[in-house]
């Protein structure tokens, strides 16, 4: 058996093979929040293509916090039996699956750069460009209500039979607003230092961790660069994750940037060293992403430890059934969805 198609255990959940999909937006939920019969549909059919692990695209805490008025969201308790729907068939067809909670910050609004239905708030009052909204800064005593609305949604989630969560504290939205120095000014307990910049991030971290059953996995993406001089640095980010370990994380989910509008340079596997180096130096499991579509590259980062799953994102939106053709690419007998048997190649 290839390394990429190998089980991965993480506490409670045993995860049939190391590749997840990573979460994308969509842009297709009901105003409310609500996913709709294109999410069931779209992360299904990922399910049924092999994918281990299914990761939904960001869902918001709070309304305010979403990303466009068509994102997922998890605030409100009409919204859990939409999605506990899709966690049945994905699950159904042997994928574990894992919901990505966020909060947009000052990117809420995204496609009209700020300006949407509720004010964006963020830890200091810094936009995201020139041209977008300036947000709110948010008064320490706020702070609490946000962690109060992770937890409410991570107990949401639990009760739509997520295999696991994610927090997202990537991509330049409102945790990693907190992380980095360039979106993060503040002068009180939570800014200045690392220790007080990471300290929404871990409790959030202790917040849902002590929602969820022990054999529940927790995730964190985090950005391990922000690609820009006075930015988060990896070497940030490897403290951040001994830390998230420390405090009950099982997983960094490992992607970089979006904290500003510059670009990074991009190739096959451009994000793979920040995987292999959290992994190391901080002793936790990692997932890597970007630009991995070659069966023989996911298969070569697991076979070298340099990191335990890796996370395809445009690649299944091409080929929803990558990891059935990967498998065979690998000379791996993984098996096909019973009703789809008769068109496995025999050769």
């Amino acid at each position: 058996m290839s390394n990429l198609f190998s089980a991965l255990t993480l506490r409670g959940v045993t995860v049939r093979n190391r590749i997840a999909m990573s979460p994308m937006c969509m842009y297709s939920a009901a105003e409310d929040g609500r996913a709709t019969d294109f999410h069931l549909a779209h992360l299904a059919a990922r399910a049924v293509g092999g994918v281990g692990l299914v990761i939904t695209e960001a869902t918001a805490v709070e309304a305010r916090a979403r990303i466009s008025v068509n994102d997922l969201g998890l605030w409100d308790d009409t919204q859990i039996e939409p999605l506990a729907r899709i966690v049945r068939l994905c699950q159904a067809q042997g994928a574990a699956v894992c919901i990505q909670l966020g909060h947009a910050g000052r990117k809420a609004w995204s496609p009209t750069k700020g300006q949407g239905p509720f004010p964006t708030v963020a830890p200091s009052a810094v936009p995201f460009d020139a041209d977008w909204t300036t947000p709110r800064e948010l008064a320490v005593a706020e702070l609490d209500g946000i962690i109060a609305a992770y937890r409410a949604a991570s107990r949401r989630a639990h009760r739509a039979g997520f295999d696991a969560i994610e927090i997202h504290a990537a991509h330049g939205y409102f945790l990693h607003q907190f992380l980095s120095p360039l979106s993060n000014r503040r002068t009180d307990e939570y800014g200045g230092s690392l220790a007080n910049r990471a300290r929404l991030l871990l409790r959030v971290v202790e917040a849902i961790r002590a929602e969820l059953p022990e054999p529940t996995p927790l995730l964190v993406r985090l950005s391990c660069t922000d690609w820009t001089d006075g930015g988060v640095t990896v070497d940030d980010q490897v403290q951040v994750a001994r830390w998230l370990k420390a405090g009950g994380v099982d997983l960094v989910d490992c992607s970089s940037g979006g904290n500003t509008p510059r670009l990074p340079p991009v190739g096959p596997g451009y994000q793979v060293p920040f995987a292999e180096r959290i992994r190391r130096e901080a002793g936790i499991a990692t997932m890597s992403v970007g630009l991995i579509t070659a069966p023989e590259l996911a298969e070569e980062i697991v076979r070298n430890n340099r990191a335990d799953v890796v996370a395809l994102g445009r690649e299944l939106l091409r080929n929803p059934y990558w990891p059935l053709q990967a498998a065979r690419a690998l000379g791996d007998d993984f098996a096909w969805p019973k009703p789809y048997q008769r068109a496995k190649p025999t050769a």
